[in-house]
Parts: structure tokens; C-alpha cells; sequence
């Protein structure tokens, strides 16, 4: 195929505006689908992603389309996740493709994901093709759409297409704008090999199959390659395009996207963003971009019956050869036993992949609270990073604690800034300025705490604005801040699966509310359970559930009170020694109570 005849662009758009759908109908159109092959979200192959109808990790095809004029161009699509919590694969796919179609719902307009996507495609220098979909819908909006998309990248009304991807229209606008406004791929053939990997995934028969764009230079099977970040050595095995499934070619050249088999066997070897060159006339250096991908909150994984613990072990690690991002070490819980402590990219991350071990790996966990990483500075002067608030530091020795810092654009109607505003507030937000996208949607930009928003951001800011506000967010950095440990006794002892870290402000309030909560959650036992809520030594909140007391004056048909006494007496010196030795059991709706805690 020659160079200029290539065509390398993805999609990109917010959650739900038809992104998988268009990608369906790109397929059907250019005969890489046939009409008895067709189904929904055809690139979407997991049944999570088919369910929440979201894409959780990347896909490309390669499409080969005959144009009007005779010429025969090969399009690779690549597909790209549209949640935040999967932004860096959305980087990395933008930096293996010289366009983009921007799609933008005819209804919902322009959204925080949006913006966040064309911002990151406008630094990678890509040319950005609009496309409002969904123009069908009664509820449609197309002139509004328009004009928000004008002030956004600054295009020519004539510029942007109409389409609806799910009854095939403007598909024939889409298929020549992509022809004439994206540029063929801009490489030295000739050049040392410089090839990136925006993906990878697990083949259970071949090992690591990568996913890669050939910027310059050229990669043949038997070549001996080198990843220049990881510095792993590797022989090419097998290369090749991507149609639906693998189709094997031999090599692939200077512009062309594929995969690559090089035998390695730990998805780790294979990082994304890193750069593939030859081992024997190596690139002077590697492309930009790469970072090392760190979770930003963390959870402990137990299993509910402690045998089950090695089976656990297994299904994390084959988890993790379909998804480096999780990471995941081995922890043990004074309440829980013996189980992990795992790292996710977000809150929507963790539920991915707490699905997957029940359906995939059919295991029976409970997911203790999430949290974020601190920052904690000791009197000695040396910084601790806190991803377990069990791991907290002695108070006494903590000079200073910092919390992770988001810079967050939230995107709603005018008629719900007051509400946002007011959550904002309620999360220790700080705006830093309002703008207006039109008349019928403001841009709130706010510097927020991470942990605030892993919580129920999210769920209550769709709540309070009935589901128009959209957020996006980026790691900011650290803020010091008045954090204290706060820790739930069952009885007298630490439930250390439920301790977490709060600001000084809310603890009180935290405290109690999660007690009233667990009151409700744990079952009756044959003794009192007492449940508090303490700062180190200080209890700032106590709830109480009642012992079941079983009738053992129902044999007692009269007689002397005496004998009903000494009953009771007895009853209650058993209750006594119960109360030594007996263990609480905790739900898992338990765990899950610290999120809604101050929903209460």
C-alpha cells in the first residue's frame, strides 16, 4: 500500500454519543462487515462494555475502502475509551493517528469529555474533522450544536457534518472528509525503526500481542527489537494487520498500524506508549509522550472465605496480562484475613474490574473502601506515600499531610450553577473562574481533592443537575491539608478494613454517620455489639446494636422468682463470656456504607 494512500484517525467524544456506533457503521460501509456478521458495538468484545454501552479499552481495525475516483485507501480506525478514568490510552491513540472525528451529540452538545479530548488532539497537532450525530432525534439541536463547536476549535460552519450513525446517514460525507482532510502519514522509511504501542493485550496460545503505529523506519518478522523504555530484547515472531481478527502480512512499513508478537509473556515487558526500535541500528532516542501509568486510588480485595485465597491470587494475575494498569500486592486485614491491596485508575476502574473477577474468575470478594494516595511529610524531614490509612503515621510524628489536588471542568446548564456550587463548596472545591461555551451551557473550573470525588462526586452532581452537568479532570498535584485517621471499633477492637482518612471538618460528622449506618447493617448477635467511631484515642461517636436474648423463662410455668433469677443470672454470665470470644460478622454492604456515609 502506498504511503499516501493511508489514512490513520480515531473518535473521539464523550461517554454516549455514539462513538462505537458510527465506528458499526464505518465497518458495514467499507465491506469489512458483512450484514450477517453485524450486531452492536461490534469493537466493543467485551460484555461489560456491551452492558454500560461504554469502551473500556482500545481497538483499531483496518479498513480497506475503494473511493468514487477509483483509488483504493486503507483507513485504521482506532477506537478509544471516553471515560476519564482511561484518559492516558486516549493519549496515547491520539499520538498514532494524524486525524480525528470529532462527534458531538445533536441533543447533549458539547461536554467536559469533549473539550478534554480536543484540547489533547490539538496538542498532538491532529486535524480534526466535526461530526454532530444523532441529527435524526426529535430533541435534536443542530444550529446550537454548531455554534458550540464553532467557539470550541474555531471551524467554519461548512466544515462540520451531519450524520446519524445508527440509520447510516452522512456516512459518504464522513468516508470523503476523511480523504481529503486527514494527511497521510509523515515518516522516513529509511530512517531507524521508531514504532509506538498505544495498546496491548493477552493471548492466552502467543503471549503479548502489541498494538502498534510505525512512525519511521521499517519492522519485519526475525528482526531483533528492543523496547526502549523497558530495555527488553525481543525477536519479531509475527506482524501483521488489523481486520476483525489478526490477519498475518510479514511486516509492516512506515505509517501503517498493526500488531506485533514477540513471544513475551508478561504484559509488564510491553508497555504502553513505549517505543519499538532495532536492537542492531537503534533510534537516537524515543518517542515522546510515554509515562509511567500510576493508580490514583487504591482498595483491598478479600476473599469472602479465606480458602479461596490462592484462587483470588490466580484471577488477579491472569486480570492483570489483559490490563497493566491494575495493579495489585499482597495484604493482610486484622477483620478481613488475608487478601490484596490493588491500585485502579479510578472509581469506575475498580467496578470494571470487581465485575470481572466475580463473572470472569466467578470469585466471591469484598471490596473494602477506596482511597487516595497522601502525601505525608514526618518530623525527620522524610516523605511517606499512604495508599492504606491502617499505614497512617503515629499523629505525634507527622509534621505535615497532602492530599492529591484534581483541576476539574464541570459543564451544565446555567440553572444549576447555584446547585453545583453549593456541592462544590460541601467538597472543598475552589473555583478558579466561570465561562460561558453559549447561553445554554457554562464551563465551572474548580481545583477539588481527589479523595472528595472518588467518593459520590460524580452520582450527586448528576443528581442535583438531572443529569445535564458533565466533569472532567486532571491530576493537579499535591495540597497540604487538616487530615486526620479516622478509625470504626466493633467491640473494642480496630475493624481496620474501615478506616479512613477525613478532613479535621468532617470527621465528626463522618464518624457518626457511619456508625448509624453499620448499626443498621450489622446483624443481631447473641451479645451487645458496640460500634464507635475514634481519632487515636478520642471516641467521637457510639452506637449500640441490642443482643438477641433468647426466652429462658418460657419453661417456667410459676414457682419461686428465685429460680427465674438464677436463670437469668446464668444467661447473663454466658452473655458475658460470648462477649470474649465472639466475632462480628461484617457485611459487605458494610464496606460500601463509607461511600454513602454523608449521603445520610
Amino acid at each position: 500500500m502506498k504511503i499516501k494512500n493511508i489514512r490513520n484517525f480515531c473518535i473521539i467524544a464523550h461517554i454516549d454519543h455514539g462513538k462505537s456506533t458510527l465506528a458499526d457503521r464505518l465497518l458495514e460501509y467499507t465491506g469489512a462487515l458483512q450484514k450477517r456478521q453485524m450486531q452492536a458495538q461490534v469493537l466493543d468484545s467485551m460484555d461489560l462494555e456491551r452492558e454500560r454501552g461504554i469502551t473500556i479499552k482500545s481497538h483499531a481495525v483496518c479498513m480497506e475502502y475503494k473511493a468514487p475516483d477509483g483509488q483504493v485507501y486503507t483507513f485504521n480506525l482506532i477506537d478509544t475509551p471516553g471515560h476519564v478514568d482511561f484518559s492516558y490510552e486516549v493519549s496515547r491513540s491520539l499520538a498514532a493517528a494524524e486525524g480525528a472525528l470529532l462527534l458531538v451529540d445533536a441533543s447533549q452538545g458539547v461536554e467536559a469529555q469533549t473539550i478534554s479530548n480536543v484540547y489533547q488532539a490539538i496538542e498532538n497537532d491532529l486535524v480534526i474533522i466535526p461530526v454532530i450525530n444523532k441529527v435524526d432525534l426529535p430533541s435534536s439541536q443542530v444550529e446550537v450544536v454548531q455554534h458550540q463547536i464553532m467557539e470550541l476549535i474555531g471551524c467554519e460552519e461548512d466544515e462540520i457534518l451531519l450524520a446519524s450513525a445508527k440509520n447510516g446517514i452522512g456516512i459518504d460525507e464522513i468516508m470523503q472528509a476523511i480523504i481529503d482532510r486527514v494527511p497521510c502519514p509523515q515518516g522516513d522509511p529509511e530512517a531507524p525503526l521508531q514504532a509506538l504501542i498505544f495498546d496491548s493485550n493477552f493471548d492466552s496460545y502467543r503471549g503479548v500481542v502489541a498494538l502498534v503505529r510505525v512512525i519511521n523506519g521499517e519492522l519485519k518478522e526475525k528482526d531483533k527489537i528492543t523496547f526502549m523504555v523497558t530495555q527488553r530484547n525481543f525477536e519479531a515472531e509475527e506482524l501483521g494487520s488489523l481486520l476483525l481478527k489478526r490477519i498475518r502480512t510479514g511486516g509492516l512499513s512506515t505509517g501503517e498500524v498493526g500488531y506485533l508478537i514477540c513471544g513475551a509473556k508478561n504484559v509488564r515487558d510491553i508497555k504502553v506508549g513505549d517505543t519499538v526500535t532495532h536492537t542492531h541500528r537503534p533510534a537516537a532516542k524515543p518517542l515522546p509522550g510515554y509515562r509511567q501509568v500510576k493508580p490514583m486510588v487504591y482498595a483491598g480485595i478479600y476473599p469472602v472465605e479465606t480458602q479461596d485465597f490462592e484462587n483470588l491470587r490466580n484471577g488477579l494475575e491472569k486480570l492483570v496480562l489483559n490490563d497493566s494498569s491494575l495493579i495489585y500486592e499482597p495484604e493482610t486485614s486484622t477483620a478481613l484475613g488475608f487478601g490484596f491491596r490493588c491500585g485502579f485508575l479510578g472509581l469506575l476502574h475498580m467496578e470494571i474490574v470487581q465485575e470481572r473477577l466475580e463473572r470472569e474468575f466467578d470469585q466471591n470478594i469484598i471490596v473494602t473502601t477506596p482511597n487516595v494516595v497522601y502525601r505525608v511529610t514526618t518530623a525527620d524531614g522524610k516523605v511517606h506515600y499512604v495508599d492504606n490509612p491502617s499505614k497512617m503515621t503515629d499523629p505525634g510524628t507527622v509534621e505535615k499531610v497532602e492530599e492529591p489536588l484534581i483541576d476539574a471542568h464541570i459543564i451544565s446548564p446555567p440553572e444549576y450553577i447555584g446547585n453545583i456550587m453549593k456541592l462544590a463548596a460541601e467538597k472543598r472545591g475552589i473555583l478558579k473562574n466561570t465561562s460561558y461555551l453559549d447561553p445554554s451551557r457554562a464551563d465551572l473550573h474548580y481545583h477539588l481533592p481527589l479523595a472528595e470525588v472518588v467518593f459520590d462526586f460524580y452520582d450527586r452532581l448528576k443528581s442535583v443537575t438531572r443529569g445535564y452537568a458533565s466533569l472532567d479532570y486532571d491530576f493537579l498535584g499535591y495540597r497540604e491539608s487538616k487530615l486526620v485517621k479516622l478509625d470504626i471499633f466493633i467491640n473494642g477492637e480496630v475493624l481496620d478494613a474501615l478506616s479512613i482518612i477525613v478532613h479535621t471538618e468532617k470527621a465528626y460528622e463522618h464518624g457518626r454517620a457511619l456508625c448509624q449506618k453499620l448499626r443498621k447493617l450489622i446483624p443481631r448477635q447473641m451479645f451487645e455489639v458496640i460500634i464507635q467511631a475514634g481519632i487515636g484515642n478520642k471516641i467521637i461517636a457510639r452506637e449500640s446494636i441490642k443482643a438477641l436474648r433468647k426466652n429462658v423463662l418460657a419453661k417456667c410455668y410459676g414457682g419461686d422468682v428465685s429460680r427465674k433469677r438464677k436463670l437469668l443470672e446464668k444467661q447473663k454470665e454466658g452473655k458475658k463470656r460470648m462477649k470474649q470470644v465472639g466475632r462480628v460478622e461484617i457485611p459487605q454492604e458494610a464496606f460500601l456504607a463509607v461511600l454513602s456515609a454523608d449521603e445520610d
